[in-house]
């Protein structure tokens, strides 16, 4: 090879090498609830983290419940797609148990030793990311006065104007579990039955178990007057809906909901993902979701504006009614059979 060619030829070596990114950006897929949750969370938390992240992208797959996040898990075992999922922790629970999800140890990340003691459940690989409480939520116009008790559903005034998401939904299994304490039942061991025995005096009200495309839609439109929800969400409704819908925490109690952070065996990205996990869960990101969406915050250092932590379940812990969701999990097939065989059937 002549000296020109030579020098030809490594000066288009240099160019090409010149025209490759020093380095690609990585692709962070997270597994989340669709909807508003998707909408508020990509908001507060995905837009700054890939601010102060310009390596790192965060893609958002949107499902409608926990129990879909996991079948698309279990369909992908093998290579799996997603890299973070957001879900409930009972289901939660049974990705930990059949080997979905890594354990995510303080060790490792050093922002866990931040949360709340009841945000690191050892039967879980992941921990919490936010809190939410069950709440009964109503239409203004139907109700000038708000209610005061899930029994107000029972009665004839709300006839076929009654929205509940029904179990499997977890927010039909909370409200079974808060009836059945109420009523002197004997809690997940013997299955909520008092609890299901309950529901059968609201159940010939019931509009519709499936609300679409969430249980706030009809209350706003005044095609139902009063339902149950998730506080977080009835929060940001009352805003948008201007005042339409409101809130409040029954009588009766309400049940705490938590949904944790996961990490994803196998997850194409694990390294990038553990960083976006470290920020889903510090101070800032957690300040930054609850002030826009009103889920209660999981990190302990996290400096809340009166305002928004007015609006969370913090101020009503005293009404919480407790319930063991990882032994839930293991009755939940029961307690839907009962679901379908007693209550269903009522509002037909």
């Amino acid at each position: 090879m002549d000296r020109r060619h030579f020098a030809k030829t490594v000066l288009a070596f240099a160019c090409g090498l010149a025209a490759v990114p020093a380095s690609a950006a990585e692709t962070v897929t997270l597994m989340a609830y669709t909807g508003l949750f998707q909408d508020r969370y990509t908001q507060a938390v995905l837009a700054p983290f890939e601010k102060a992240n310009p390596d790192i992208k965060v893609v958002f797959a949107p499902q409608p419940t926990s129990g879909a996040m996991i079948g698309q898990l279990r369909a992908q075992k093998a290579a799996p797609q997603v890299d973070v999922v957001i879900m409930d922790v009972s289901v939660a629970k049974a990705g930990t148990d059949e080997g979905l999800f890594v354990k995510l140890e303080a060790k490792d990340l050093p922002v866990i030793d931040e949360l709340y003691p009841n945000a690191r459940i050892p039967e879980i690989a992941g921990v919490a990311v936010t809190f939410d409480n069950l709440v009964l939520i109503y239409n203004t116009e139907a109700w000038p006065t708000a209610p005061k008790s899930i029994a107000d559903m029972a009665t004839p005034a709300v006839k076929g104007k009654v929205v509940i998401p029904g179990i499997p939904d977890i927010q039909g299994m909370s409200l079974v579990a808060i009836l059945d304490k109420k009523n002197g039942g004997p809690g997940v061991e013997g299955k909520f039955a008092k609890g299901i025995e309950a529901m059968e005096a609201i159940a010939p009200n019931v509009q519709t178990w499936e609300p679409k495309p969430e249980v706030y839609a009809p209350v706003i439109a005044g095609q139902a007057s009063i339902g149950v929800g998730w506080n977080a969400r009835a929060q940001v409704n009352t805003d948008t809906s201007g005042g339409k819908m409101k809130a409040v925490i029954p009588a009766e109690g309400t049940a705490f909901q938590i949904n944790t952070i996961n990490l994803v065996q196998g997850a194409p990205q694990s390294a990038a993902a553990r960083k976006f996990i470290a920020y889903a869960l510090s101070a800032e990101a957690q300040k930054s979701f609850t002030e826009t969406m009103f889920y209660a915050p999981t990190n302990a250092k996290a400096q809340i504006a009166p305002a928004a932590i007015d609006r969370t379940v913090v101020k009503s812990l005293d009404k919480v009614v407790p319930i063991d969701w990882l032994a839930v999990a293991k009755v939940r097939d029961q307690v839907a059979e009962a679901w379908r065989r007693k209550v269903i059937p009522l509002s037909r």
